[in-house]
């Protein structure tokens, strides 16, 4: 079975040195004359960073300002998405929502590691294949097949809850992380690890994780240290964690409104789109091989969910391979239809009038590492990563950017607001909610619309719910030699000669 991300994989491992800790010719410091990357001159390193690495299975969405909310009318009458303009930062996001055959992948993982000692860890990653049960309806098929047959090994993973697709997302990161440090030869291969003995970015960073050295380590100049160094974020070596992307990244990445901009470097969008594609039809429009033919995988209509045989509308009667139909201008596979996906924001229905115009989300818990008497993180006995706890009102007391750790119903819930949301009385709604975005092989096309919201508890899975996911991206929005635009360096004239 070929690996959807093998070919992304290759490509992020080829990629040629972006950086480096040492130089012949000593850089000096612009404040202070003093030489970077020198030993004698106490070994103070500054990297020469060229960009943010493409990690696997990634595309860059360069950032920007869009209109977010509903492009077509309210047909649920929730008034919970009304169109309000906001900027996103540029950011990663995963060409394909999460295929089975990466799902199983992690699974095989977390039982090689915990399965002997912490089987519970193993048990609370397998996804609800019980999802696909009807009681009117003949799905068992699903349930013994979907997740582990190799004929679904590139269709989305489903019966996954949101709180599962978090924790994939932290052990993808640490993966990726790992096989950065073995491919530069920082790290040695060591399949060994069991238990809290394994790579984890955060505990190493810190110092809690050693590993096995490989025979490039990293060369410390400071003149106090002895032998090789841990990699540091200064490095810029290893990446940002992966992550699920909040509902502001994710409908602006479904909208890829980039390619609706009339001319090449001209500020000016003139058309709103109702679907990650443009027009109003779901087929396509123009004449040719695949005139008529389906843009996305959804229900037409009740009792219609792939039309007749030797004309199969969208060629899907429950999901679809994950690089099925055309990608939108980002290069993104079915942001509409196929399965729903989670994204990283707490439900509230009146976001839409809160939320910051910046980098929109609700759902922040801040948090901090929990400390040994001696200040130094906590690592987990179990799992292996470090040990965090929710800041508390005492220590925000005295700042003015927020007052408390938990602010997840900021304005919209909180005693302020004087709105209660009673889970299970007078609404569904409570921290727990989060939201759900784009349509499924199950629901009509009005759901195809990057603006329309739905929310579920973060515990419960569906047939039709799936995930991808983001990656932060760090400096320029642009990418990575890009040129263009107006963050022009300032160049001093020449001084004339005198004659």
């Amino acid at each position: 079975m070929r690996n959807i991300f093998s070919k992304s994989l290759a490509l992020f491992i080829a990629l040629p040195v972006v950086l480096s800790v040492t130089s012949c010719k000593k850089e000096k410091s612009s404040v202070t004359g003093w030489n970077y990357n020198d030993s004698k001159n106490g070994g103070f390193e500054v990297v020469k960073y060229q960009g943010q690495a493409t990690g696997p299975g990634l595309v860059l969405v360069q950032g920007g300002t869009f209109v977010m909310g509903n492009t077509e009318h309210d047909v649920m009458y929730e008034y919970h998405n009304v169109p309000r303009r906001a900027t996103v930062s540029a950011f990663y996001m995963d060409e394909t929502e999460v295929a089975n055959v990466h799902y199983r992948e992690y699974l095989y993982w977390l039982n090689r590691i915990y399965g002997a000692e912490y089987p519970d860890i193993v048990n609370k990653a397998i996804p609800d294949t019980l999802v696909w049960r009807d009681e009117l309806a003949y799905n068992e098929p699903y349930v013994e097949y979907y997740l582990r047959h190799p004929a679904y090994n590139d269709y989305p993973v489903v019966g996954v809850n949101w709180n599962q697709a978090n924790d994939f997302a932290s052990w993808r990161s640490d993966r990726v992380n790992e096989r950065v440090l073995i491919n530069k030869g920082i790290l040695v291969d060591n399949a060994s690890q069991a238990s809290a003995d394994h790579f984890d970015t955060e505990a190493y960073l810190v110092g809690l994780y050693e590993g096995s050295a490989g025979k490039k380590p990293l060369k410390n100049l400071d003149p106090n240290a002895s032998g090789p160094r841990h990699v540091r974020v200064e490095d810029g070596i290893m990446l940002p964690k992966y992550r699920l992307p909040t509902e502001a990244e994710w409908e602006y990445a479904a909208l890829a409104l980039q390619g609706n901009q009339p001319a090449k470097g001209e500020e000016r969008i003139d058309d709103r789109k109702i679907y990650p594609w443009n027009g109003t039809s779901t087929r396509f429009p123009k004449s040719g091989q695949w005139q008529g033919e389906f843009l996305a995988n959804f229900k037409r209509g009740r009792g219609d969910n792939m039309g007749i045989a030797g004309k199969l509308n969208d060629n899907a009667d429950i999901t679809a391979p994950v690089k099925s139909y055309v990608p939108n201008d980002f290069g993104l596979f079915n942001m509409g239809g196929n399965v729903s996906e989670w994204v990283l924001d707490v439900y509230r229905p009146m976001t839409t009038s809160d939320a910051n115009d910046f980098r929109t989300f609700r759902g922040n818990v801040f948090k901090t590492k929990v400390l040994d008497t001696d200040g130094k993180p906590v690592k987990s006995d179990t799992t292996g990563g470090l040990v965090y706890r929710e800041v508390t009102a005492d220590e925000s007391a005295n700042r003015r950017n927020y007052r408390r750790g938990d602010v997840r119903n900021f304005l919209d819930g909180d005693e302020a607001s004087q709105v209660d949301y009673k889970y299970g009385a007078s609404s569904l709604i409570d921290e727990n909610s989060r939201v759900i975005k784009g349509g499924s092989w199950n629901d009509r096309a009005y759901f195809l619309s990057p603006g329309t919201r739905r929310y579920l508890d973060a515990n419960i899975s569906t047939n039709e719910l799936g995930f991808r996911c983001a990656m932060d991206r760090v400096g320029s929005p642009q990418g990575n030699k890009i040129k263009g635009g107006n963050n022009m360096k300032y160049k001093p004239k020449a001084k004339s000669k005198s004659k």
